[in-house]
């Protein structure tokens, strides 16, 4: 699709630019990182973060993410138009012309490099950058249409938020910060998967290699459940190593067998909607995982365990 083949049927509104960042997701990034962020506080004996840490790590973090996201939108432009999922998006739709697009991308990105670097830490903005690297050009460009392990390669790049948060507090990168990493990292396969099963003709139609495409739904169901049990073990790591408490164990387990229960019925139950579902119960486990790492880790002090 061509410059000038693009229709604009009303005017582009700041919600067309809105929409180009992805705010669903950036707002799942976001929460982790400043989650992230609370649970370095034992690090820095302090009861709540730095506010410039708060503040202008959280703008700073989001502002990449969404840098990434509008990136991912140029990228995928002709991707979009093929696939009913994403189809009516901005830049898949005309109302936004790529070369604006990409100058928004750079604007967002630029603010938020110098944001990171000068009122949050360095290695904050350097690790941000990283991340916004991997996801808009490793990932987007080149694993996306490479591999049907695109989304396990590329997850990385999804996963760093917690660590942001924890960097920009402590300005290093603490081995419990990449346990947090390690969480999502198992947790964004089955997530995705997931979603790839229940929209597997449009990523066929688009030629792009998601696993299911490549390797079929029932090998992709296995898989999903294989790496939800990993991830259960993963995420009883931060009870072993110190970093949490029972509270956090008993939740993790918990909120565990809850997804894993629809990762069953996904293999062996499969009626119609369940990949979906599984996928919307995917958001809300790690949602609530991270909500309870919150918690548990004021709480661990006063209960003593």
């Amino acid at each position: 699709m061509t410059e000038a083949s693009y229709k604009i049927d009303r005017p582009v509104t700041w919600r067309d630019y809105y929409e180009m960042t992805k705010p669903k997701v950036v707002y799942l990034l976001v929460f982790t990182a400043v989650v992230g962020m609370f649970l370095a506080n034992d690090v820095t004996q302090s009861w709540l973060p730095p506010l410039n840490a708060l503040i202008w790590g959280t703008i700073g973090i989001g502002f990449a993410s969404g840098a990434a996201a509008v990136v991912n939108h140029v990228v995928d432009a002709r991707i979009d138009t093929i696939m009913a999922r994403t189809m009516q998006r901005p830049v898949a739709q005309g109302r936004v012309e790529p070369k604006k697009a990409v100058i928004f991308a750079i604007v967002l990105a630029s603010i938020a490099m110098v944001m990171l670097w000068f009122l949050v830490n360095p290695l904050t903005a350097v690790l941000t950058l990283g991340g916004l690297v991997g996801y808009a050009f490793i990932y987007t460009m080149f694993l996306k249409r490479a591999t049907p392990q695109n989304i396990v390669i590329g997850g990385l790049s999804g996963a760093i938020p917690p660590l942001l948060g924890w960097t920009s507090v402590t300005a290093s990168a603490d081995p419990n910060a990449w346990l947090l990493v390690l969480i999502i990292f198992t947790w964004t396969p089955p997530h995705f998967w997931a979603l790839s099963i229940h929209r597997i003709e449009d990523y066929a139609k688009a030629e792009i290699p998601m696993l299911p495409v490549t390797h079929g739904e029932e090998f992709t169901k296995t898989s999903i459940l294989l790496y939800c049990i990993l991830l259960i073990l993963s995420t009883v790591l931060p009870f072993l190593t110190g970093m949490s408490g029972v509270i956090y164990l008993v939740a993790a387990i918990a909120l565990g067998l809850w997804f894993l229960y629809y990762c069953l019925v996904l293999k062996y139950r499969e009626t119609e909607g369940v990949a979906m579902k599984t996928f919307g119960v995917s958001i809300g486990y790690l949602t609530l995982l991270f909500v309870v790492l919150l918690i548990d880790h004021y709480l661990k002090p006063v209960i003593g365990f």
